[in-house]
């Protein structure tokens, strides 16, 4: 692996992105259970009431994403970024005194002017990185995402259990506005001199419409893989909480997230290049042996077989989408798939939850695995419909010339 990724991370920039994207993504993984337990325990709310804060910070940022990007794209990140810095310093910094009903309204806030630190560390991959490295490139990215994913939140309820969730809420903030300036000091490039990648596809490249067919399917392998992904959480935590085993949730979430980072790094480090919804129709296959875990032994195998695919697919996802789009618009087109993927969480964690208070929990797991797999295949099937249609025009061409 070291000959995959050594060649990557010797790249002028790209070691110094990488750290300032696993710091700047420190606040945003922590932020969802330190509301969460700043609510239910500080402001004794109950989980419902604290599920609306967390939503209305994911509407913010499903709406404010693509805005965000496209301002990226225009303006540059210094310029894009300087007004997120100064609402999300205001907002987090006041968070930990507000009432529920204002606090609801600043995480909305908070989620719309959101640092793109994720779609722009991808962007400046996409420009840091020739073409022939960026699949590594993205692999390694998305096993610095597990692996912020696996520390983060444990640093959020260590600091919300062990002091207070005020005094959480207030480093959020103080992180937040950190790595908005870390971000902007780096200033990673999201724009090279010669607007095409060597070697990149001519057909892959350069595009008059924005949401093309192909880019709007791999939109929504985004959306199928946060679907599984979410799912698999709440199903998870649900699975344990049903044979009084709620103490093992975080080291089960670190077995899934270690999967993922095994899968991301093998993934990057091999030859050939998988079609993201054939990855992601994988991760809904390898979700659903979890519904039927007999045991929590069986149930830990079980999640790390189902964490494998889930670094791969979503490398592959964002590996796909800068070759789909013009340079001038990744930015916008990084904000939408953080958009496709913030409406498949708030999809997956209802619909699974239905589910499991109907059946059981293993149902769940089943649940995650066959809606977002099923979306993946049907998004394959469109794309084959496509492809099948283009071909019968293209023959028909001759005719009517000859004609």
């Amino acid at each position: 692996m070291l000959s995959t990724y050594g060649p990557v991370l010797r790249l002028p920039g790209v070691a110094r992105l990488y750290l300032v994207g696993f710091v700047a993504r420190m606040p945003a993984s922590m932020v969802g259970v330190v509301l969460t337990l700043h609510v239910v325990t500080t402001l004794d709310r109950g989980y419902a009431q604290a599920g609306l804060v967390a939503g209305a910070a994911t509407v913010g940022a499903a709406i404010g994403a693509p805005w965000r990007g496209r301002l990226v794209d225009r303006v540059g990140l210094r310029r894009a970024i300087a007004p997120s810095i100064v609402v999300e310093s205001a907002v987090w910094l006041t968070a930990p005194h507000l009432g529920y009903e204002a606090l609801i309204a600043a995480s909305f806030v908070a989620g719309l002017f959101l640092v793109p630190v994720f779609s722009v560390t991808r962007q400046s991959l996409s420009v840091l990185v020739p073409f022939p490295l960026q699949r590594s490139a993205f692999a390694l990215d998305s096993v610095c995402v597990e692996l912020t994913f696996m520390l983060a939140p444990v640093l959020g309820v260590v600091l919300a259990t062990q002091v207070s969730t005020t005094a959480a809420l207030t480093v959020v903030g103080c992180i937040t506005v950190a790595a908005g300036v870390l971000l902007m000091w780096a200033n990673p490039p999201t724009r090279s001199q010669v607007p095409t990648q060597a070697g990149a596809p001519a057909t892959e490249v350069v595009r008059t419409r924005l949401l093309t067919p192909p880019l709007l399917v791999v939109l929504l392998a985004g959306l199928a893989a946060s679907f599984v992904l979410v799912g698999t959480d709440v199903a998870l935590v649900a699975a344990l909480n049903e044979v009084d085993r709620a103490g093992d949730v975080g080291w089960m979430i670190a077995l899934w997230a270690g999967g993922s980072v095994v899968g991301g790094l093998v993934y990057g480090a091999s030859k050939r290049a998988v079609p993201p919804l054939v990855l992601v129709a994988v991760l809904g296959l390898a979700t659903v042996p979890a519904a039927f875990a007999p045991a929590p032994l069986w149930l830990a195998l079980a999640v790390v077989l189902a964490g494998l695919p889930c670094a791969p697919a979503l490398s592959a996802i964002n590996a796909t989408l800068v070759s789909l789009v013009e340079e001038g618009r990744r930015g916008e087109v990084m904000g939408w798939s953080g958009t496709m993927s913030t409406v498949g969480n708030a999809l997956g964690a209802p619909v699974v939850g239905f589910v499991i208070d109907r059946t059981h929990p293993g149902a769940g797991f089943l649940a995650a695995g066959v809606v977002g797999g099923g979306v993946a295949l049907g998004g394959l099937a469109t794309l084959r419909l496509t492809r099948r249609r283009r071909a019968g025009r293209a023959a028909d061409a001759p005719a009517l010339v000859d004609a």
